[in-house]
């Protein structure tokens, strides 16, 4: 391998955790899960909480995307910072502590008696995912040898698909036998033997150069990436990015964030290594991780809706239907480094790319009587298109720092995915609010008019609303909310479509093709005379 490669000079695996390898990415799969699987869960549960006492907490509506995006704003503001912790102080004690707060947030969320504790505890929640999530995959880098990291990626991607089909199915179960609550505090046992294996088996490794500390470094990109994605919620909640307060912290969080990146590149000591970026492969991954969660996030917001208000399936129905999406990461995720190592990862994740908008156009064709297994081959072409994008483009990110770097490396990729899937739920859930809204407004007239704008901000509101009606006089309403959220959801699956073939296109272009077992060189280039065989 070439001197300047990043895994030159590391060292080899000690031998005893070499042997324990398999064992240690399991725990850390377990500790994924725990912080995915809480996400999708949430998202069947908000009508219950919305229901008065003692059903739920009588939460509203901006209770409720805040009760979610509290949890996204402080996972996404503070995981950069979290990974270059865990290279500073060791990634097993980031881990522990990472998952000691998500299980204490998760009690006290369980035990909410109002919206606003319910919001503050998943926040908590999210500050300590936070530290879970890039510390999983730095551990996984220093266990494995580099020949074996594109297969415990594939496994920890597959993760991943198994949290988000498990979610839905758990949430639903739990609510039909349980409080609300229970969906949070599911994660205390898990917590605890999480907490058990990881001190028994993950080993504890750090950068041992770590240099200086960067505070300002630190102190920027907190801020900048807070304002940055709070902008973008605030502008999914009102469906308006012209609006001061989604224009200024966006504007403010980018300007921020690009006093970071002037800070970093001058600083004697950065937080992060800039220069990076200026690897094709590197800047095109992470563009890649943050376009097709841009896409996949945007389409899974609307086709719950779909599913549920238009379909009429229940909510554990809905995530039955998305176990094909989460079954063919499973599947095929493990083994898509097989699949690179033939055809080169520019041509897996540009194929892959092309699945996932080929996924997302289907849905432009959909209506209410879409046939059920129609649904699940989309969901399935959906995930088998994911799980030749993921693996590829984290390995490409991840074996482009030195293994020391690990935390640096799997927060930026972390974050890219989390601000690319807030992105995702916000403008795509604005276009599917707006034209949802212009197309409904003209068949409000049997609704009275105080009720009018209430009846016209979502399909949920329309049909509560025609609910109230009474069934003869609500019926036409309801057919034309079905209509009206169909059309939203065509626009909005066309525009999702449109985002994966501009990441089809950053793949296709700049990830590097087909390489040399062992070397990492293109193919098509001829070895360097100082690396031809001697003496043969």
């Amino acid at each position: 391998m070439p001197p300047s490669s990043p895994s030159a000079a590391e060292p080899r695996i000690p031998e005893a955790i070499h042997r324990r390898r398999w064992w240690i990415l399991t725990v850390l799969m377990f500790s994924l899960l725990i912080v995915v699987l809480d996400n999708s869960i949430l998202n069947v549960a908000v009508k219950t909480i919305a229901s008065p006492a003692p059903t739920g907490i009588g939460a509203t509506q901006s209770e409720l995307e805040w009760a979610i995006n509290s949890y996204t704003l402080v996972f996404a503001g503070l995981l950069f910072t979290a990974g270059l912790l865990g290279d500073r102080i060791g990634r097993k004690k980031v881990l522990l502590f990472g998952i000691l707060v998500f299980g204490i947030g998760s009690a006290l969320a369980a035990m909410s008696a109002s919206p606003g504790e319910l919001i503050t505890w998943r926040a908590l929640m999210g500050f300590g995912a936070a530290f879970v999530m890039p510390a999983t995959l730095a551990v996984l880098m220093n266990v494995f040898e580099r020949d074996e990291q594109p297969k415990a990626i594939g496994i920890w991607a597959g993760s991943v698909g198994l949290g988000i089909a498990i979610g839905p199915i758990t949430g639903g179960l739990l609510l039909e036998h349980f409080w609300w609550g229970s969906i949070f505090l599911v994660n205390v046992p898990v917590v605890v033997l999480a907490l058990i294996a990881m001190a028994v088996l993950v080993p504890d490794s750090r950068d041992p150069k770590p240099g200086k500390v960067d505070p300002v470094g630190v102190a920027l990109s907190i801020v900048g990436l807070v304002l940055l994605v709070y902008g973008i919620i605030r502008g999914g909640e009102l469906a308006d990015f012209t609006d001061t307060t989604v224009l200024l912290p966006i504007v403010g969080g980018l300007l921020v964030l690009a006093g970071f990146v002037w800070h970093e590149k001058r600083s004697s000591h950065p937080a992060i290594d800039i220069t990076y970026f200026r690897k094709p492969a590197f800047s095109a991954a992470v563009a890649a991780i943050a376009l097709v969660f841009f896409a996949l996030m945007g389409v899974t917001f609307f086709s719950a809706f779909y599913l549920q208000s238009v379909r009429g399936y229940s909510a554990l129905q809905s995530g039955l239907l998305i176990v094909p999406l989460a079954a063919a990461q499973m599947i095929f995720a493990p083994r898509a480094r097989l699949v690179v190592d033939r055809f080169g990862a520019r041509a897996v994740c540009t194929v892959g790319m092309l699945l996932v908008a080929a996924g997302l156009a289907c849905f432009a064709l959909f209506d209410a009587g879409t046939p059920v297994w129609v649904l699940c081959l989309v969901f399935f072409v959906q995930g088998t298109g994911m799980a030749h994008i993921m693996p590829p483009v984290t390995v490409a990110v991840m074996q482009a720092l030195p293994r020391e770097k690990a935390g640096s490396g799997s927060a930026i990729n972390n974050t890219f995915r989390q601000v690319g899937g807030a992105l995702g739920i916000a403008v795509l859930g604005s276009v599917l609010s707006t034209v949802y809204r212009g197309d409904i407004e003209g068949h409000l007239g049997a609704v009275p008019a105080g009720a009018r704008a209430v009846a016209g901000e979502s399909i949920e509101a329309t049909l509560g609303v025609a609910e109230k009606l009474g069934p003869v006089a609500g019926k036409p309403l309801v057919a034309a909310a079905n209509d009206a959220f169909i059309s939203a959801m065509h626009v909005t699956a066309l525009g999702s479509a449109a985002v994966a073939l501009i990441g089809a296109l950053v793949v296709g272009l700049y990830l590097p093709g087909r390489t040399r077992a062992g070397t990492g060189e293109p193919v098509d280039r001829a070895p360097r005379p100082a690396e031809e065989p001697v003496g043969r």
